[in-house]
């Protein structure tokens, strides 16, 4: 068997100009035909993505459809919703790539929940903006329907609802995944981060919030127990002193560095700065080594080593 890996895939892997659901299905397919290679390649495929376009216009028509009779659907419930859409969409489109290839895998969607703390100091910091924007009116009267709601001034555009991002803590449905890959087959799991859910007792209850894809795919990819974390985004590499004269390519670099990049501010918080903390805490819990990349660079990252592979503190590099 190849090397059991995590492909975490950034929204430009959905993306459409046309938010419709054949041009998303479109950009998928040509997504399934860069992620395909790793099959080819022998390797033990475990896909997630993001689904933050996604949600948030399923938000907005919900809020557009809702009546007393027939009211709009909390935000877990829209998490697993867009997980099955976006899961129904990629699947069908791998499939289709793999028998085109003339390889002998299935691919199968996991709706996936995701474990977080009910002490999580997120749940008392709501930061992650959603859903449409209000006049101060509309936000007013939002708030006195909702009173557990909060929102925020956005940028001058208006207010908005703004929920907890909470970190995961452990994923349910990991002994599924391992099973799924045991078996021969592809899983899509932990689809826009999970569904944010914390226990009671016996049972699991869903909460509003929404967890970054970035770690809820490390999340996964160290109960899993996988090889590599890759995590896909729109430039082949990761740089320091990004778009300025002294921007520097990062090829190989270690833990420690990307620390002490950090101290610097070299990446952008709603950006870049998930995706190297993600792939940071992946390589301290394994010792196994991350990547990060884009789409279009998997050939080259299979066949020469392309991208940045971040590595344990200890490598030289």
């Amino acid at each position: 068997m190849g090397r059991k890996i995590v492909v975490a895939l950034g929204g430009n892997a959905i993306l459409s100009k046309d938010a419709s659901a054949t041009a998303q299905q479109q950009a998928l397919r040509e997504t399934a035909e860069q992620l395909v290679k790793f099959v080819e390649n022998g390797d033990q495929l475990i896909i997630s993505h993001g689904n933050g376009p996604q949600v948030g216009n399923l938000l907005l028509q919900q809020a557009g459809g809702s009546t007393k009779d027939n009211p709009e659907m909390p935000l877990d419930t829209c998490v697993a919703m867009t997980q099955g859409s976006i899961g129904y969409w990629m699947q069908n489109a791998m499939n289709q790539v793999i028998k085109e290839r003339g390889l002998n895998k299935m691919v199968a969607t996991i709706v996936t929940q995701v474990e977080v703390s009910a002490d999580d100091p997120a749940f008392k910091n709501p930061t992650k903006p959603i859903g449409p924007f209000m006049n101060k009116d509309e936000a007013d009267l939002a708030k006195k329907q909702n009173p557990d709601f909060t929102f925020v001034e956005d940028s001058g555009r208006g207010y908005r609802r703004v929920i907890p991002s909470p970190k995961p803590i452990g994923v349910v449905e990991t002994a599924a995944v391992n099973t799924l890959v045991d078996a021969g087959i592809v899983p899509i799991s932990v689809g826009g981060g999970g569904i944010p859910v914390v226990t009671n007792g016996n049972q699991l209850v869903g909460k509003e919030a929404v967890i970054d894809k970035d770690f809820a795919s490390e999340k996964l990819a160290e109960l899993v127990g996988a090889d590599a974390l890759i995590i896909l985004t729109a430039v082949n590499n990761i740089f320091v002193n990004f778009n300025k004269p002294n921007q520097k390519k990062l090829e190989e670099v270690t833990v420690s560095e990307l620390e002490k990049f950090i101290d610097e501010k070299q990446f952008a918080p709603g950006s870049m700065l998930p995706k190297v903390q993600a792939a940071m805490d992946f390589v301290n819990a394994t010792g196994n080594e991350a990547v990060v990349t884009a789409l279009d660079n998997i050939e080259g990252f299979i066949e020469n080593g392309s991208g940045t592979i971040i590595k344990p503190a200890a490598s030289r590099v």
